[in-house]
């Protein structure tokens, strides 16, 4: 449908960890395939370079970018390229998130300040430096992925996950007020349970959720929610979608849930 029909659209966080489809990834593609031309940006160049050969594999418009959203600087340098190549910035999708398991007792300090450094000051960074290129041309779109763990209790002690992503959040909001009268939309996506590659890779995940192996994880995570199942990234990237898109012109400071009722607070019968 052209959605995104000569938009140039950054992608923070496009790669994947191995060789699967994160959030990010699904994303990326999503926005290409919908007309954008897409920069694929990550701190790991090889992941991001895999997604854009999978963009351009369908006939879509994609390029790479290194990028460390910890270090403010590099952010600036990185928007300056942007720009340079292709005069605007329209859409800015801020796709990272990283999760440590512990509790406020037991969670290692550099844990968490490590999430927060990603999770929160990642957003920080790139918004401090896109919004004033949206402004000066009119106008875009950023869209947050939060979590759904930013509300509720998941079942699981992330003390770093839930606080960052709580924060980004309210940063979403305040952002949005402030420039909604400067053509520039701020929204956050908040998924539920989404079977991604990243969650299988946290430290301890499996021993969490008390499971003996991945896949008896990956049960008890389905059982966990009224719709009977964990969501894919592709639910992820069509509300990114949605949210970056002119169909959501009037819409900011949202939150919009994406969870197959996780956050109603509804177990399902046994």
């Amino acid at each position: 449908m052209n959605e995104l029909e000569n938009k140039i659209a950054v992608v923070v966080g496009a790669g994947c960890i191995g060789t699967g489809l994160g959030n990010g990834r699904a994303t990326a593609i999503t926005f290409a395939r919908e007309g954008a031309t897409v920069i694929c940006a990550d701190i790991d160049t090889e992941s991001a370079t895999a997604t854009a050969e999978m963009i351009r594999g369908e006939g879509n418009d994609a390029s790479v970018l290194t990028l460390d959203i910890t270090d403010e600087s590099h952010v600036a340098d990185a928007v300056r390229t942007i720009l340079h190549q292709h005069g605007r910035i329209d859409v800015l999708d801020n796709n990272v998130g990283i999760a440590a398991v512990g509790g406020v007792t037991d969670v290692d300090p550099a844990d968490w300040q490590r999430v927060f450094k990603v999770n929160l000051d990642g957003a920080f960074n790139t918004m401090r430096h896109v919004i004033p290129a949206m402004v000066a041309n009119g106008g875009g779109s950023i869209v947050n992925i939060s979590s759904v763990a930013s509300i509720r209790w998941s079942g699981v002690a992330y003390a770093g996950y839930y606080a960052s992503k709580a924060a980004l959040n309210h940063l979403s909001r305040t952002t949005a007020a402030e420039f909604a009268d400067r053509g520039v939309r701020v929204n956050a996506v908040l998924p539920g349970l989404i079977k991604t590659p990243m969650v299988e890779s946290v430290a301890g995940i499996t021993d969490a959720y008390s499971s003996t192996d991945i896949e008896q994880m990956w049960s008890k995570r389905d059982a966990q929610v009224p719709m009977g199942r964990m969501g894919e990234s592709w639910d992820v990237a069509h509300a990114a979608l949605f949210l970056a898109s002119d169909r959501a012109k009037y819409i900011t400071g949202a939150e919009l849930v994406v969870d197959g009722g996780i956050s109603l607070g509804m177990g399902r019968a046994s």
